[in-house]
């Protein structure tokens, strides 16, 4: 027992000094490897980085760590900078143990683009890297200048107004015949159905311009400098081997189909801005197609991922549906109702060729930044027809994104739900409230006693555009929201935009309805809203002007015009400084007859102030009209779409 202690005495302490000695009283241990030598780490925060160009920029954290004692200065070099970025300091010398930050920024005229930069430190024969993925946005489009306006959705804004309330060179005192007329001629190569955009201070075509937007019918967009005409770019939205819709033996649109519906831009999407159109085409097969596309407004080449085919199927069994589902055949239908942009969505609206069977209801959505569609809803899933078309007016919007359009002549369920909405779904000849929010889905309806009736006889709700009122109070006070919408069956109807009214079950009369207006005339065309007044002019009528009092609208117009106007109308347009110089134009459009544009004091139409056909010798004659031709009034000029191109107007010698 005695000797085993001694023995374990002595193994412990062989143990313990054994950093000394490699045997021990026959005990081995191995000599321990020598001590790491002094190192460092390398670290940049963020590791991902966005600039944009001609911005203040971002800085970079770069740390050195120090490993096994290391109290070094490390130099770090910066490689890797895409042109027109640069660092600030250029390099740097980081004590052990701390960190220093460095500032990359990106010059206005720098590209877009993406990069890896390098961060590489050394110090007595050490060397570590480090890399930071970068991103550089290009610098957006300068806003326009204060005396300018855009104009990028049809009849200026997503209430569909059509006022332009920023004119400060046409007035009540230059707009005649003398000093206003005919300036000049922008050809296109198809019919111009689609209003004109415009842009102010737009850098295209190596300078700072004022830019308009033209499409035709022969799928071409086109960008003019708006003050010489001069043609910036034309794209064909064709793809290889196409052409325009041939017209579908329906003589709504012809001879060919290409774009109807007015574009949309957003000028802050992209590097210079994007206008969003849809193209109608055929292919050497036969075969039809819709595509929503995305083009730069400075070059009008295709953004990334444009265009998309548009296709579309929704749960139902009405017209051209299949094992449950409703599907959308490209060949039914063409774009007719402008495009909407709300909160980076664009809404689609289709029409049908004439009442050319099967067709039902379609509202689409996509997102601009991909041109993916996020959202579908049929208007007529378990019926059929029902198109969404308004007479190039379009779907407009509130404030709050709600979406608000008409439906052409359809099925409507007469059998209500427990809620008053339609059991089956189907929502033909009615005007609408749609919610956005999430799913999109219809949140309100309106639709007329007599909706049977009408659909059958082709008396279409949804036959004029939709207008929707700045908030206005009635007798007792109370705030409302209302709307208007005109129709073939006669009728003018205003509706609150809280309630719209739903059907009147039962009742042979539309008292569920805030206002109704009877035996103004067939509304093929979109009203005009400027200072308390609506302008509005039916078929085969003059243009009158109603004043909203409390809130409603007279039985009769306080003044009009004493041309009238045929088929299809008129849609007016305001222009005027604030509240001063209102002057509403309208256009004589019927296809086949000479066009002729129109300007009257907007506080008494009575008082025309100029007509095309007043100057001698024809000087301000542009031709023959188009449907449904709304003048864009802006910066002191006025554009008219035409078969051959737009006729553009101003003060002459200017």
């Amino acid at each position: 027992m005695r000797a085993r202690g001694l023995r374990l005495v002595f193994v412990t302490w062989c143990i313990a000094t054994s950093s000394l000695l490699e045997s021990c009283g026959g005990i081995t241990r191995a000599a321990p490897a020598a001590m790491d030598p002094p190192d460092f780490f390398l670290a940049a925060t963020p590791a991902a980085l966005t600039i944009q160009a001609g911005g203040n920029g971002s800085q970079v954290s770069v740390s050195v760590q120090p490993m096994n004692s290391f109290n070094g200065t490390v130099a770090v070099s910066i490689s890797g900078l895409p042109a027109g970025v640069t660092a600030s300091p250029a390099s740097l010398n980081v004590a052990s143990g701390s960190s220093q930050n460095v500032m990359l920024a990106a010059s206005s005229s720098a590209a877009a683009t993406t990069a890896t930069v390098t961060f590489t430190g050394g110090d007595a024969g050490l060397t570590h890297s480090f890399t930071v993925a970068l991103t550089v946005q290009a610098a957006p489009p300068p806003p326009p200048p204060a005396s300018g306006l855009d104009i990028t959705t049809f009849h200026n804004d997503n209430a569909r107004d059509g006022l332009n309330p920023q004119e400060t060179v046409l007035k009540l005192s230059n707009v005649n015949s003398t000093q206003f007329g005919k300036i000049g001629f922008d050809a296109a190569d198809g019919l111009v159905d689609a209003t004109p955009l415009y842009l102010t201070n737009l850098s295209a075509g190596g300078s700072v311009r004022n830019v308009l937007f033209v499409a035709s019918e022969h799928d071409s967009l086109y960008a003019f400098d708006a003050d010489t005409g001069t043609q910036i770019w034309k794209t064909s939205l064709f793809l290889a081997g196409e052409t325009a819709s041939d017209d579908h033996n329906c003589n709504l649109v012809t001879p060919e189909i290409g774009i109807t519906a007015t574009p949309v831009i957003d000028r802050m999407r992209g590097p210079n801005g994007t206008i969003f159109a849809v193209a109608m085409s055929r292919d050497a097969t036969g075969n039809y197609h819709q595509r929503l596309h995305a083009l730069d407004v400075a070059t009008g080449a295709e953004m990334k991922g444009s265009p998309t085919e548009i296709a579309a199927t929704y749960p139902g069994m009405g017209a051209n549906s299949l094992n449950g589902s409703v599907v959308f055949d490209p060949g039914q239908y063409f774009d007719r109702a402008a495009l909407l942009l709300v909160n980076g969505t664009l809404y689609l609206g289709f029409a049908s060729h004439c009442d050319n069977d099967p067709y039902t209801g379609w509202v689409m959505a996509y997102s601009e930044s991909t041109l993916q569609q996020t959202n579908v809803l049929n208007l007529t899933p378990n019926g059929s027809e029902g198109s969404v078309w308004m007479s190039g007016g379009g779907i407009a919007a509130d404030g709050a994104g709600n979406l608000f359009l008409a439906t052409g002549n359809g099925t409507f369920d007469t059998a209500l739900d427990a809620n008053g909405y339609p059991s089956q779904g189907d929502y033909g000849n009615a005007i609408l409230k749609l919610t956005a929010q999430g799913k999109l889905a219809v949140a309100d309806y309106f639709t007329p006693y007599n909706t049977a009736a009408d659909s059958d006889a082709d008396l279409d709700m949804g036959s004029g555009g939709v207008v929707l009122l700045p908030d206005l109070s009635d007798a007792q006070g109370v705030v409302r929201h209302l709307m208007v919408e005109g129709s073939k069956d006669l009728n003018l109807y205003i509706a609150d935009r809280d309630n719209l009214g739903k059907f009147n079950t039962g009742r042979s009369d539309n008292s569920n309805l805030y206002q109704e207006l009877d035996g103004v005339g067939i509304l093929q065309s979109t009203p005009a809203f400027f200072n308390g007044v609506l302008y509005f002019g039916t078929i085969d009528a003059p243009l009158g002007a109603y004043p909203m009092t409390n809130a409603h609208l007279p039985a009769a117009p306080s003044s009009q015009t004493a041309t009238w106007f045929g088929y299809p109308g008129t849609s007016p347009a305001v222009s005027a400084n604030g509240t001063q110089n209102g002057i509403v134009w309208s256009v004589e459009s019927t296809p086949g007859a000479p066009a002729v544009l129109h300007a009257y004091d907007a506080t008494n139409l009575a008082n025309e102030l100029y007509d095309s056909g007043q100057a001698a010798n024809g000087r301000d004659a542009f031709g023959n009209g188009n449907k449904f031709i709304t003048p864009l009034v802006v910066n002191g000029k006025v554009y008219v779409g035409t078969p051959t191109g737009v006729a553009v107007f101003g003060l002459l010698g200017n």
